[in-house]
């Protein structure tokens, strides 16, 4: 896992397209919340907001 963070780095400085950061962020984020929720109490709240 950090060989490819550190791939995708590399390729974000190399190639200045430092504007994949947040688009990847959120991303990751909004995926741990989907995991993290489906299970959960949240649900229902996490499902009224898409």
């Amino acid at each position: 896992m950090t060989e490819l963070l550190k791939d995708l780095w590399l390729f974000m400085r190399e190639r200045k397209k430092f504007w994949l950061a947040p688009i990847i962020i959120v991303s990751l984020l909004l995926g741990g919340l989907i995991v993290f929720a489906q299970g959960s109490a949240v649900a229902p709240f996490i499902y009224t907001l898409f």
